[in-house]
C-alpha cells in the first residue's frame, strides 16, 4: 500500500507489531500420541493394515456402530417435534435422575433418600472437570489427587489445569501384566489423610486390569481407615462385563460402607454416544440438605464454564433409560458389544497358541473392557507397525474394538513373529 503526499508516493511504514507478535513465545505443543497413530495409519497403503489405537467401538466389520435403541430414541424425539431451548445449568432433569439411578441402583439408600446431587456434564471429560473444579474451590483439606500408575492420559491435565496437584499410587505390574495389588495397598495405606484418590470403577483405562470384588473390599476398608475422598471415574458401565450392576459394584459397595464418593459417568462407550458428549457428575452427600447446597455451588461453577450442557445426547440417553422397552433393548445391545470384545480376546489368545507361541497370554483374557495392555515392548510395537502395518501406542496398549474375526488371525501371526 502507498500513501499520496504532495503528489509523491511513499511506502507505508511496516507496523512494528508484525515483527513481535503477541504469541511469538508460544512453542509448538507435542502431538497427541493416539492422533499420531491414526494419521500414520491413514497414510499406510497396506490392505491388511490395522488401527488398534482408537478408543471407539467397532463392529465385526471394523465399522462404527450406532445402537438400534439409539436410532429408535432419535425417531421418538423427532416425532415429538421438540424445541431447541437451553437446558437448565444442571442439565436435563430426567437424564440426571436416570444417570444417578443407573450408577447407584434403584434400591440405593443414597438415591432413595435424595442425599446426592447429579449434574449433566460434557461426557466423561467434562464431568471429571466439573468435579476437579469443585475440589479446587471447596476441598480445603488437600490439593493432592492420587492417580493409579498408569491412568487415562487425560486425568493428569484435567486435575492439573483445575489447580490440583498430581500424585500416584502403584497399580499395574508390567512383569505380570496384572494388578499390583500389594503395591497398591501399600501405597494407599501411606497416602496422607484427607487426600483425594481416583479409582476406575471398571475396565481400567489403559490397562484393562480391575480388582476382584474381595480386593475392592480391602481397598474400601483402607480408604475408609485413611479417611480419603474417593473420586470414581465410571466410563464403561455395562460395556466392561456386559452387566450394568456388576460394573457398578465397586461404586455401590463403597457407598454402602459409608464412603461418600464423587462420580463421573460417560455414555460415550456404553451407548455409543461419542460425539453427543453425554455425561454426568455426582456428589454423594451426608443428607439432602447438604446436597442442595452442593448443587447450588456446582451451578455457580458450571455457569461461566459453558452456561448449560448440550441437549441432544442427554435426550437420547434419557429416552433410552426411561422407556422400558428401549432400556431392555439397550441392555441386550451393550452386552452384545461387551461380548464381542471378550470374544476377540479369547480368539486372539487361541490364535497365538495356534501360531505356536510359547508365551503366557492369559493376561489378555484376564483383562476387561475396550483396552488391553499386551505387554509388548516399544521395539516390538515398532516392528508390528513397520513390518505388518499394525498401529498402536508405543506402550503396547491395543483397543480390542479394532480386532475383528476377519483380522484376529493376522494380528496373532504378527504378534508371534515379533515375540518369538
Amino acid at each position: 500500500m502507498a500513501l499520496l503526499h504532495t503528489g509523491r508516493l511513499f511506502a507505508a511504514p511496516r507496523f512494528a507489531a508484525r515483527a513481535s507478535s503477541w504469541w511469538s513465545h508460544v512453542e509448538m505443543g507435542p502431538p497427541d500420541p493416539i492422533l499420531g497413530v491414526t494419521e500414520a495409519f491413514k497414510r499406510d497403503t497396506n490392505s491388511k493394515k490395522m488401527n488398534l489405537g482408537v478408543g471407539a467401538y467397532r463392529d465385526d466389520n471394523g465399522k462404527p456402530y450406532v445402537l438400534n435403541c439409539v436410532r429408535k430414541a432419535e425417531a421418538i424425539m423427532a416425532s415429538k417435534k421438540m424445541d431447541k431451548e437451553y437446558l437448565p445449568i444442571g442439565g436435563l432433569a430426567d437424564f440426571t435422575r436416570a444417570s444417578a439411578e443407573l450408577a447407584l441402583g434403584e434400591n440405593s439408600e443414597a438415591f432413595k433418600s435424595g442425599r446426592y446431587v447429579t449434574v449433566q456434564g460434557i461426557s466423561g471429560t467434562g464431568s471429571l472437570r466439573i468435579g476437579a473444579n469443585f475440589l479446587q474451590r471447596f476441598f480445603k483439606a488437600s490439593r493432592d489427587v492420587y492417580l493409579p500408575k498408569p491412568s487415562w492420559g487425560n486425568h493428569t491435565p484435567i486435575f492439573r489445569d483445575a489447580g490440583m496437584q498430581l500424585q500416584s499410587y502403584r497399580y499395574y505390574d508390567p512383569k505380570t501384566c496384572s494388578l499390583d495389588f500389594s503395591g497398591a495397598m501399600d501405597d494407599i495405606s501411606k497416602i496422607p489423610e484427607k487426600s483425594v484418590i481416583l479409582l476406575h470403577a471398571c475396565a481400567h483405562n489403559p490397562t484393562g486390569v480391575d480388582p476382584r470384588q474381595e480386593q475392592w473390599k480391602e481397598l474400601a476398608a483402607t480408604v475408609k481407615k485413611r479417611n480419603l475422598l474417593v473420586y470414581f471415574d465410571m466410563a464403561y458401565q455395562g460395556f466392561a462385563s456386559g452387566d450394568i450392576n456388576r460394573d457398578a459394584w465397586a461404586v455401590r459397595y463403597f457407598i454402602e460402607q459409608g464412603i461418600n464418593v464423587l462420580l463421573a459417568q460417560s455414555y460415550a462407550k456404553n451407548m455409543g454416544l461419542y460425539g453427543e458428549r453425554a455425561g454426568a457428575f455426582t456428589v454423594i452427600c451426608s443428607d439432602a440438605e447438604e446436597a442442595k447446597r452442593v448443587e447450588s455451588q456446582l451451578k455457580i461453577l458450571i455457569r461461566p464454564m459453558y452456561s448449560n450442557p448440550p441437549l441432544n445426547g442427554a435426550r437420547i440417553a434419557s429416552t433410552i433409560l426411561n422407556t422400558p422397552d428401549l432400556r431392555k433393548e439397550w441392555l441386550v445391545e451393550v452386552k452384545g458389544m461387551a461380548d464381542r470384545i471378550i470374544s476377540m480376546r479369547t480368539q486372539l489368545v487361541s490364535n497365538l497358541k495356534k501360531e505356536g507361541s510359547s508365551h503366557n497370554w492369559q493376561h489378555i483374557t484376564d483383562q476387561i473392557g475396550m483396552f488391553c495392555f499386551t505387554g509388548l515392548k516399544p521395539e516390538q510395537v515398532e516392528r508390528l507397525t513397520k513390518e505388518f502395518s499394525i498401529y498402536m501406542t508405543k506402550d503396547g496398549r491395543i483397543s480390542v474394538a479394532g480386532v475383528t474375526s476377519g483380522n484376529v488371525g493376522y494380528l496373532a501371526h504378527a504378534i508371534h513373529q515379533v515375540t518369538k
